[in-house]
């Protein structure tokens, strides 16, 4: 079984699945103190609800089963909203657990012990997130280009605790460039984590085979996950190293997605981001074409979408 917003499911049931994608990233507190800055606000509630439902219906109907959302404290989780979206739309949603923060706890949790992190977070995948009766499924984390520094280490370690208390697998955002996958890598496995239980999320923005396979030698998953967003790796470049990653015989460790999201904050009014069209189906519109040409087997993109997300919530 694993947990979804509609309430637990059988593995065989997660069908097509999407490893790594947003409905909302939308920082509460800039909405309450932004969202006139530029004239027009940039946020309205059944407008962006409406906008979603349409999103994943065509997602849902484009071959779609399950999204896998890790949306956590950080990016604005908020799952009432996402339970509303849910009921209008017959998709599987897995949420996490954790904290997305580059270098320090918020306010919230910094004053508070490591045991009490750790208790949030098993609270949150054998109970439920807050009182909305939703169970988390995963834990998320980030290690960016600054390292394991400031709060990074407690987190990691709150985040290793959980997961090996309750089984929980694990994604880590990291930093391609600066390879922090490695070093996400070598704290979590001393902490207990065995690397079959993470998925180095980004780990595509890299076209460094040397990097990418020391991730996959050593059990680790590889979140191929940023498909389509040319601002961290061109398209043909990503399609070219799953290729390669294939034929090396990494396909039972490729996790598949967009980074994609129904609305972005962060993108509004923001000129670097400006071209930015996010969508759910660029996978199966783009990439999988491109596979089959390469010589991809149906296999083993059926073991990319279908078979590796039901062994990491396994």
């Amino acid at each position: 079984m694993v947990e979804t917003v509609r309430g637990p499911i059988e593995l065989e049931r997660l069908g097509t699945t999407l490893m790594h994608e947003h409905i909302f990233i939308l920082d509460p507190q800039a909405l309450q103190n932004f969202n006139h800055v530029w004239g027009e606000p940039y946020w309205d509630e059944e407008e962006r609800v409406a906008d979603a439902i349409a999103k994943l219906q065509r997602a849902r109907d484009g071959g779609v089963d399950t999204i896998v959302d890790p949306t956590v404290i950080g990016l604005g989780r908020y799952l009432p909203r996402i339970q509303r979206i849910n009921e209008a739309v017959d998709l599987n949603i897995v949420v996490a657990t954790g904290i997305y923060a580059f270098l320090e706890l918020p306010g919230f949790l910094a004053y508070r012990s490591d045991d009490t992190i750790t208790e949030i977070f098993v609270r949150e995948i054998r109970e439920g997130i807050d009182d909305t009766g939703v169970k988390a499924a995963f834990i998320k984390c980030a290690v960016e280009e600054h390292g394991i520094v400031g709060d990074v280490p407690r987190i990691l370690r709150c985040v290793a605790a959980a997961q090996v208390e309750t089984g929980a697998p694990v994604m880590v955002h990291t930093n391609a460039p600066a390879q922090t996958g490695r070093l996400a890598l070598d704290f979590l496995t001393d902490a207990g984590v065995h690397p079959s239980k993470i998925v180095i999320a980004h780990a595509g923005d890299s076209n460094d085979l040397d990097y990418l396979r020391y991730l996959a030698d050593s059990g680790a998953w590889l979140g191929q996950d940023r498909y389509g967003i040319e601002h961290f790796n061109p398209s043909a470049d990503r399609i070219a190293t799953t290729t390669a990653l294939l034929d090396l015989g990494f396909g039972g460790q490729i996790q598949l997605g967009h980074d994609a999201a129904c609305f972005y904050d962060f993108m509004q009014h923001n000129p670097p981001f400006a071209h930015e069209r996010p969508d759910y189906l660029r996978i199966h519109h783009e990439l999988l074409p491109a596979l089959r040409e390469n010589g991809v087997s149906e296999e083993q993109i059926g073991q990319m979408l279908v078979e590796n997300p039901r062994r990491f919530f396994s």
